[in-house]
């Protein structure tokens, strides 16, 4: 639980994350405090905006319509990169979701499917829209994906959320597809990579500090092995035989996680895989809800993180 950031926070948060930054009039003071309280908040909500065009996207996303007046988010994320920020407080943009959707973001775990809308989501969530038509053929630039990540894990940063607390609007409110064109299960591993690689610069410090004592050096650390790009689903299956089943085994003995093989890894994938997967799953708190032995595109992430 978490009391929102002040505006002027939240720029600054998106621009120590290396974003592109464009404010949009009063965005400060465009909100929809009158309708209801904003906060306490859980997480960030990532949605696509059926729109082509970044001039006309901003504009509906700060004016919205008729039917649902602005602001509809706080951030628009254009096709280039480029955040604009249309509004600030509650707005428009997760309206009534899952209550077990919006526990499992509370709790960092992995959201369960959605089927009841109860839970005024415009109080608890920021929300950036991402300018896309949402029909599956329409392409998410390289860009545009990485303003993604970095706009996520900015916030996350601040409220020191993990990944888990980032969650699209199709996994809240029934009936919703967006955003459509990419896998939040591996949003959620690039955001996590990002919280977990990028250390926080460290102030100044004007006063200068006697020189400390020389320490000994502590011995080299074994190099990581580089994570290697995950094959699918399909590859771990019963009679699947692949190098990439053989890399899943070696990683998990490397982790502490090989205590069901008897032999060792192979290349073809067989129960004592299945177990020692299911053992990883377990032990990380956003794979439990999931843990069935089948690694998907955030066990893979996190087994090489």
């Amino acid at each position: 639980m978490s009391d929102p950031m002040s505006p002027a926070t939240f720029l600054q948060a998106l621009r120590d994350e290396g974003l592109t930054v464009i404010e949009v009039g009063d965005w400060r003071t465009h909100n929809r405090n009158h309708k209801g309280p904003w906060g306490p908040v859980h997480g960030v909500m990532i949605h696509h905006t059926v729109t082509k065009g970044s001039a006309r996207t901003v504009e509906l996303c700060r004016h919205g319509y008729a039917a649902l007046p602005g602001p509809l988010c706080h951030g628009v994320i254009a096709k280039d990169g480029r955040v604009h920020l249309v509004g600030y407080g509650r707005t428009n943009h997760a309206g009534y979701g899952d209550d077990d959707v919006l526990q499992a973001v509370v709790d960092e775990q992995t959201p369960p499917a959605d089927n009841e809308a109860n839970t005024d989501g415009n109080r608890h969530f920021y929300g950036f829209e991402c300018e896309n038509l949402g029909d599956g053929k329409d392409p998410w630039p390289d860009a545009q994906l990485e303003a993604i990540e970095r706009a996520a894990a900015a916030v996350c940063r601040r409220h020191r959320w993990g990944a888990p607390s980032v969650i699209g609007h199709r996994e809240w409110q029934p009936g919703k597809v967006d955003p459509r064109g990419f896998s939040m299960d591996e949003m959620r591993a690039r955001i996590h990579d990002r919280l977990e690689d990028d250390q926080p610069t460290p102030p100044a410090n004007p006063t200068p500090k006697p020189p400390a004592k020389p320490k000994p050096k502590p011995p080299a650390r074994p190099a990581r092995p580089a994570r290697p790009a995950f094959p699918g689903r399909g590859a771990f299956a019963p009679g699947r035989s692949s190098a990439s089943v053989q890399k899943l085994g070696e990683q998990l003995v490397r982790r502490g996680y090989g205590r069901h093989y008897r032999v060792g890894p192979s290349r073809s994938w067989g129960e004592a895989d299945r177990l020692n997967v299911q053992a990883f799953q377990r032990s990380h708190p956003q794979l439990r809800g999931d843990a069935d032995g089948y690694p998907g595109p955030l066990t893979w992430h996190l087994l090489w993180a």
